[in-house]
């Protein structure tokens, strides 16, 4: 309990100090933080807020936000309420607390359908936008998602739990508290997903093994009905997919889901024929024998990492064809991989079982080596002091959830010290963050406003491709350029609700709508953004900061004006259309901003000389820096590439050698391909934690 104590202060802290600092009332904040986590764990596909109560008809009615327009997540309405209590000690709460707090949004939701209550809203409040949008999605919405959210304590375990029904619609509920946040957050492991087969799904699953009994991960051949995979599917959604964030990004190929959707209508019992069945793993099963097999009565985290097509398929038929479920048959392979071998070997899994796509969603898991490489440069390179500071600092690519947590919580007190001062909070950055600051650089702010899951599908999908293609440009003045572009995003972040014209909302749309907007008007100048100038200084220059808010303040105003028959304001700035006129928009800057921009040819001249520092180095240099490192360092990279197929026998002699050599000093030429190999390693990811951190200082202008 004293742990969860401990989240909820660093928690209030870290809330507080930001509504001071940009004026932002707390709850408000702690709506879009906590909701972050929810999108973060495939809970909601985005976030929007909406904070509005009330009493009709002698009814409380309440809402805080909701996760999208149901026409465009699968059907499913998602509706959030939140509680957030600024206080050190977190409250707990009883069963009758939550059902309070649902009854209230349930009384929002059925209100939103009439006619005379949407009329009692004025036109230009996000509660008239979420209504409106309510009613007309209704007809699409196949489930209602009652979420309650709080950093109070709940007493019992609640997750997706069926409330009953509207009209026909099923209405499930769903409780995150300061508990399962803390448990997310600060271990990193997900939401562990058990299915019951047996006991809550109908039946369990007949099955064949399909591995030796010695054999690490043992595997299954199983069948699973359509309706049972419908109704898992029904109760968790994507968060079955969440291991492998194929679910988001893998290309939505009408031809297949329209033969999915006919064979189930018109051939139900040809489904097992005619569909190649799913891909799934779990952490571990609970299974009993029946004479000519085994039957599969539990799985506990199920993760369904090819076959999402068909899942979805079969959710979906659960409305239009709901009849047919029962004679259609789906075969499962089932991999057991236990928690600590699962970022291995799940991706390997999910590739090989999706090697039809050139570009898959499976090559873009948290161990790809773009993430990796980031990584790796996030624990070598030191940023430069920020102005008025001596200290150096580093900026925490967290590709994992839970890591900058993991590690800190492995220190004693002074070492905690150090690692705080060294990784301080606010320059913890993770994968939605990476993909939203990135996407809003390459001027697409429809897209960011979409959601994390969104956005990161489309940010995954470009770096995918283009990796593939070549990855040299990614790196280290990559990584630094992209830290800049963080600093200039959450600087705008922090200032635009402190000016004068801010709207009073839509700050992340404003945000991303004004960067491209910048960033589109210098692309006309044939200029680019001196960056690198931004990570020297770890700040955003003034004048700079007062052009990217005239841009701010120009998409806001188009932002607040949606196109005539769109009134959800939210919405709209998911559109192209909106960042179509943002774009057009005929924005002064006055006379300052040329002195922030270059010449792209510079801007890649200076991407040449960040490589040439890191190009091979002469033998005896290699040699010294073979010794330097010691024969400890390298015998614990040769452990470390050894499983690595992309390391080979003879990368393995040379490593043997540089890590003895207190026996005999290795040659000038194995000390250079020692070194080589130690580049590679870092391209994939490699740290290691006894290292002396490099801190490379020059003169001029650029700190490394």
């Amino acid at each position: 309990m004293e742990h969860l104590f401990e989240f909820n202060t660093d928690l209030l802290e870290e809330l507080r100090g930001e509504s001071s600092s940009t004026g932002v009332a707390l709850d408000d904040l702690a709506f879009e933080r906590l909701s972050s986590t929810l999108e973060g764990e495939a809970e909601i596909e985005t976030s929007d807020r909406c904070a509005w109560r009330g009493v009709v008809s002698g009814k409380t009615l309440r809402i805080d936000g909701h996760g999208g327009d149901p026409r465009e997540t699968d059907g499913i309405l998602s509706v959030i309420i939140t509680e957030f209590f600024d206080t050190d000690q977190p409250p707990s709460l009883n069963a009758a607390d939550a059902k309070k707090f649902f009854g209230h949004l349930i009384n929002f939701v059925a209100a939103a359908r009439r006619q005379e209550f949407r009329d009692s809203l004025h036109v230009d409040t996000p509660a008239f936008g979420t209504a409106t949008m309510i009613a007309e999605a209704w007809p699409a919405v196949t489930k209602v998602k009652l979420i309650f959210v709080t950093n109070g304590v709940y007493n019992a375990r609640t997750d997706a739990v069926l409330a009953g029904k509207i009209g026909d619609i099923p209405v499930t509920y769903n409780i995150w508290d300061l508990s399962r946040f803390h448990r997310v957050e600060t271990t990193g492991s997900k939401e562990k997903i058990v299915v019951k087969f047996a006991e809550e799904f109908g039946g369990s699953l007949p099955a064949l093994s399909a591995s030796g009994p010695e054999t690490q991960f043992p595997s299954y051949l199983a069948v699973i009905r359509g309706s049972q995979l419908a109704e898992i599917f029904d109760k968790w959604g994507a968060r079955l997919l969440e291991s492998n964030i194929r679910s988001f990004i893998q290309a939505r190929r009408k031809s297949v889901n329209e033969g999915i959707r006919d064979t189930i209508k018109n051939e139900p019992e040809m489904f097992f024929s005619y569909n190649n069945g799913l891909s799934a793993t779990a952490d571990s099963v609970e299974t009993e024998a029946d004479g000519t097999g085994v039957r599969i009565l539990t799985a506990r985290n199920l993760q369904i990492v090819n076959g999402g097509q068909t899942t979805a398929s079969l959710h979906a038929a659960l409305k239009h064809s709901p009849e047919n479920l029962s004679n259609v048959h789906v075969q499962i392979k089932l991999t057991v991989v236990p928690p600590d071998n699962s970022e291995e070997v799940v991706p390997f899994i999910s590739k090989y079982a999706n090697s039809q796509n050139k570009v898959s969603a499976a090559d873009f898991f948290s161990n790809h080596p773009f993430h990796m490489r980031m990584e790796g440069y996030s624990r070598r390179v030191y940023a430069p002091p920020a102005q008025g500071g001596s200290r150096q600092t580093r900026w925490f690519y967290e590709r994992a959830r839970g890591q900058y947590q993991v590690e800190r919580a492995k220190l004693g007190t002074t070492d905690r010290r150090r690692f705080d001062a060294e990784h301080p909070k606010p320059q913890l950055f993770v994968k939605t963050d990476l993909a939203k600051v990135e996407l809003s650089f390459r001027k697409k702010p429809d897209t960011v406003s979409k959601g994390a899951q969104k956005n990161f599908a489309t940010f995954a999908a470009d770096i995918g491709e283009a990796w593939t293609a070549s990855d040299k440009k990614y790196d280290e003045t990559w990584f630094k350029r992209l830290v800049a572009k963080i600093i200039i995003f959450r600087a705008l972040e922090k200032a635009i609700p402190r000016q004068e014209w801010y709207p009073g909302g839509y700050r992340a749309n404003i945000v991303t709508h004004g960067i491209a907007k910048l960033v589109h008007d210098v692309d006309e100048r044939d200029k680019v953004l001196d960056l690198d100038r931004i990570w020297n200084e770890q700040s955003v220059p003034a004048g700079l900061m007062d052009c990217f808010l005239t841009a701010c303040e120009a998409a806001a105003d188009v932002i607040t004006d949606p196109d005539s028959g769109i009134r959800n304001i939210t919405e709209w700035a998911k559109k192209q259309a909106c960042w179509a006129r943002v774009s057009r928009l005929e924005v002064d800057y006055g006379g300052g901003l040329d002195e922030y921009l270059i010449a792209p040819e510079e801007a890649k001249a200076a991407v040449r000389d960040g490589r040439r520092e890191e190009a091979m180095v002469s033998g005896i240099e290699a040699q010294a820096k073979v010794i330097e490192l010691g024969g400890a360092f390298w015998g614990r990279l040769r452990e470390w590439a050894a499983p690595n197929r992309s390391f080979s026998l003879k990368d393995d002699g040379i490593l043997k050698a540089c890590s003895q050599q207190d026996r005999r000093l290795p040659s000038e030429k194995q000390c250079i391909l020692a070194v080589e190999i130690l580049g590679r390693a870092r391209d994939e990811g490699y740290v290691d934690d006894e290292e002396t951190p490099r801190i490379k200082i020059s003169g001029g202008g650029r700190v490394h």
